[in-house]
């Protein structure tokens, strides 16, 4: 089974080549930049370019976007090109070479709205059947792609998996009050109680996608870290998450107290992956408790694949400020 990746260049895309080729899979890694992971250069955009590519492919994993970073940097246009045209190119050429399996990267930003309740309201539990509400042209475009696959299934019969990842990405929040309030780890070490995922966890939920797919025909699932929240927490997550953390883990305070760490006052959401472990058979292994445990040993919580790949930016140009402008 040849594997064809898009978006090799990225963080995903990178991981998930370093898997399959550490296996010896036959793989073959598609972006506009050149790399070590990237066979072919080129655009999803060009019709001809993503036919000539999908030659021998067996399945599809998509990573390639425009992501949230660049909606301050790219016209509405640029993202119907690239999210909306390019993932339409990739599924007409997909379905004429009888491909076996199709993997969507999509996000958690498609329930948009949906995921900041009003002031003095519980924290949202967000499965997969939380309606879509995107808020900017980022989780417009990826819902627009997935009702895409969506009717490549129906029309077609190409088994489509669709995975709604939660921040995996390395760089600092883009909100400056975050960046000022919490160190880079202990941040991301606090987003893994509720809408963090580590990117060895990513690529193994994509993998399990590809095998599982034409079995499944259709779905989508999201992919987060394993929360320990249930939802009788979430009246209280919203009020003293603290508290409610360290009901769960009695050490955690200590354990924080030594690294200068702080818990959020507050968390709004909770992604829920149970769908995605019982039908994909997806095993993530980096969650909060792991977090804590990397603490009692002295050890980095993440993942060494997320080491390797590092950080990569999502511009050529370094911005003030931020890791990269915010729409207003």
């Amino acid at each position: 089974m040849t594997i064809m990746v898009t978006g090799s260049a990225g963080h995903l895309g990178e991981a998930i080549l370093r898997r399959l080729r550490a296996r010896g899979s036959p793989v073959h890694g598609v972006d506009l930049k050149p790399s070590a992971w990237t066979d072919a250069v080129g655009s999803i955009i060009d019709p001809d370019f993503v036919r000539r590519q999908m030659a021998g492919v067996t399945a599809v994993i998509h990573t390639a976007t425009l992501h949230k970073p660049h909606v301050a940097t790219h016209a509405r246009q640029d993202f119907v090109d690239t999210n909306v045209s390019g993932t339409l190119n990739l599924l007409e050429a997909a379905g004429a070479a009888g491909v076996r399996s199709f993997v969507f990267t999509s996000t958690t930003s498609a329930f948009g709205s949906q995921l900041r309740p009003e002031a003095g309201q519980a924290a949202v539990w967000v499965t997969e059947d939380l309606p879509s509400v995107p808020k900017n042209i980022y989780g417009t475009t990826k819902l627009m792609a997935e009702n895409l696959c969506e009717l490549f299934f129906r029309e077609r019969g190409l088994p489509v998996v669709i995975l709604r990842t939660s921040r995996f990405f390395p760089e600092a929040d883009d909100d400056a009050m975050m960046r000022e309030a919490y160190a880079l780890e202990n941040a991301q070490a606090n987003e893994l109680l509720y809408r963090r995922l580590d990117i060895a966890d990513a690529v193994s939920a994509h993998l399990a996608a590809v095998e599982r797919a034409p079995a499944i025909g259709f779905a989508r699932y999201i992919v987060s870290a394993t929360s320990p929240f249930e939802p009788r927490h979430l009246a209280d997550l919203a009020r003293d998450a603290p508290g409610v953390v360290r009901e769960l883990y009695p050490d955690c305070a200590e354990l924080y107290s030594a690294r200068g760490w702080r818990l959020f006052p507050e968390i709004d959401r909770v992604y829920v992956n149970d769908r995605a472990r019982r039908e994909l058979g997806w095993r993530p292994e980096f969650d909060f408790a792991h977090v804590l445990g990397s603490l009692r040993t002295g050890q980095d919580f993440r993942s060494a694949l997320a080491r390797e790949i590092g950080s990569k930016g999502y511009h050529e140009t370094t911005f003030d400020g931020g890791p990269y402008p915010v729409a207003s």
